[in-house]
């Protein structure tokens, strides 16, 4: 059984690639197993049977009942468009009942399921139940009304070997999306205990998830690994790993009697951005199996509202790119001026680029014109900007002062690292009067939950400029946790033409 803890706003989800049998996974896992007891290379032991080669970010992952509706979408324009085609020359009944039938039995027998073990042979012979059924009624139609139309039939016969091919390419997207780990949700499990094991047996009995680590705060009693997957370290090790940015879910897998403990690691590990699920040992091996599904789907998913969500962040990315790539149109001779400005201005790049926290503490390269001497650039934000800051050029101080530095960060959103509308990207290490930023607010990470933005609502409401002060990293945070918990399409609209404005009228934020 699993429960929800918190649920993070997050993008369309993206996944790890995975063995597609079962014998593949025992057999991945025995051979990790055995390294881990001290044989073989050290390194396949910290990597686990369920970790890919290469890692994708929580931000770039893509899940399969998006891709399933969007196949759906283009099935039924298919058959619409042949259907319509049919009627203008031949028999409309015919082609009408061919492709009602058709679609009705692909969605009937599970078509658009693409489980994960199927087979593409296992798979056309689903679609060739589908148009067989879609033929037959199509065919008695035809005789049925006395009216034998070769040429209907043939094109009914033509348009049934175009959806063979369109499902053999449906299948095959799905097929290599899991082998390059895109469409697998990502876990780490807390917890070295029994419970974990379950978990750990159910996911790779179902292949709904990849297990890439457990953690536990009492590792002198943990083993080295659990079915082969590693123990990465304890709770505290958790919160900063460099694993967390590929990570979709963390599940606590502690015994269903140990409440307090259970209570404890909500509390530490509430800071997190990624979301928090609990596991229960309740049940059988068909409950775990289950509990591992609705952890792949994101949680309770019938309860949380994660179908909405996800239609948000498909639409909070089309406005993402209709408004960069417009932005781009608009502002391109601009940006031209304003790199030959800084050329001319001082020795060094046009561009500065900093490492900052993205979606899910990723890292995350981020473009700016270029407003300091480049010899005394700060990427970590040890010193933050100040009012007559002696590094800041003639052209920086106007380009900052207009917010032109920002410009650049157009790219970041069309390489879907960044948002228009977020909470406005920190440098890594940033400090605030000499401490990190970060410790100064416990809920610091939640801002991760969601792309850092060009703009904001923070920004609008005067949270500008540098975070000098525990006071206003503790307001820009607040404010930054409001917009996620508020955060729509039309709130984004508000804060993109609210934004020209308020920079322009606003003479007193350092920037």
């Amino acid at each position: 059984m699993v429960f929800s803890i918190k649920s993070a706003m997050r993008p369309v989800p993206q996944s790890a690639a995975h063995a597609e049998n079962t014998s593949a996974f025992v057999a991945t896992t025995e051979a990790a197993a055995r390294v881990g007891a001290g044989g073989g290379d050290p390194g396949r032991a910290r990597r686990g049977p369920f970790r890919p080669g290469q890692l994708i970010p929580t931000r770039a992952r893509l899940e399969a009942r998006l891709l399933a509706r969007t196949f759906r979408v283009v099935d039924f324009l298919a058959a619409a468009a042949i259907a319509i085609g049919v009627t203008v020359e031949g028999h409309p009944v015919a082609a009408g009942l061919w492709a009602t039938t058709t679609l009705i039995v692909l969605r009937a027998i599970g078509a658009y399921a693409f489980p994960r073990k199927q087979s593409l042979a296992r798979h056309l012979g689903l679609v060739a139940v589908a148009l067989a059924a879609g033929l037959t009624v199509a065919g008695v139609a035809v005789l049925v009304s006395g009216r034998v139309d070769a040429p209907t039939l043939w094109t009914l016969a033509s348009a049934t070997a175009a959806f063979v091919a369109l499902h053999a390419a449906w299948q095959t997207i799905i097929s290599q999306g899991r082998q390059q780990g895109r469409l697998t949700p990502n876990i780490v499990v807390v917890g070295a205990t029994a419970n974990a094991e379950r978990l750990i047996d159910a996911a790779m009995r179902t292949g709904e998830v990849n297990v890439l680590g457990v953690f536990d705060d009492r590792l002198d009693r943990a083993p080295e690994n659990i079915m082969g997957v590693p123990v990465l370290g304890d709770t505290s090790a958790l919160l900063d790993h460099r694993i967390m940015p590929y990570v979709d879910r963390v599940v606590i897998a502690v015994q269903s009697t140990a409440q307090s403990r259970v209570r404890q690691l909500v509390d530490k590990l509430g800071v997190l951005p990624n979301p928090l699920n609990l596991f229960i040992d309740v049940g059988g091996p068909a409950d775990d199996d289950a509990a591992v599904a609705r952890i792949a789907a994101g949680g309770e998913n019938e309860l949380s509202g994660a179908t909405a969500a996800l239609r948000h962040a498909w639409i909070k990315r089309a406005q993402d790119l209709a408004v960069a790539i417009c932005g781009l149109l608009v502002a391109g001779p601009i940006m031209l001026i304003v790199a030959l400005a800084v050329k001319l201005d001082s020795p060094g790049p046009i561009f500065f680029r900093q490492r900052r926290h993205g979606f899910n503490n990723e890292e995350i390269l981020v473009w700016k014109f270029r407003s300091m001497r480049h010899e005394m650039a700060d990427a970590s934000a040890a010193r933050q900007i100040s009012a007559n800051d002696d590094r800041v050029t003639k052209v920086g101080k106007f380009i900052r002062k207009t917010s032109l530095d920002e410009l650049p960060q157009l790219f970041n959103v069309l390489a879907g690292e960044m948002s228009i509308v977020g909470p406005r990207p920190h440098a890594i290490g940033m400090k605030t009067a000499g401490v990190e930023s970060a410790k100064l607010v416990a809920e610091y990470a939640h801002r991760h939950r969601m792309k850092p933005g060009l703009t904001g609502w923070a920004a609008i409401k005067g949270s500008r400029g540098p975070v000098d002060t525990p006071e206003s990293v503790r307001l820009r945070v607040a404010l930054d946790v409001e917009y996620i918990e508020r955060q729509s399409f039309w709130l984004d609209l508000y804060v993109i033409v609210m934004t020209i404005p308020c920079l322009l009228g606003d003479r007193s934020a350092v920037r």
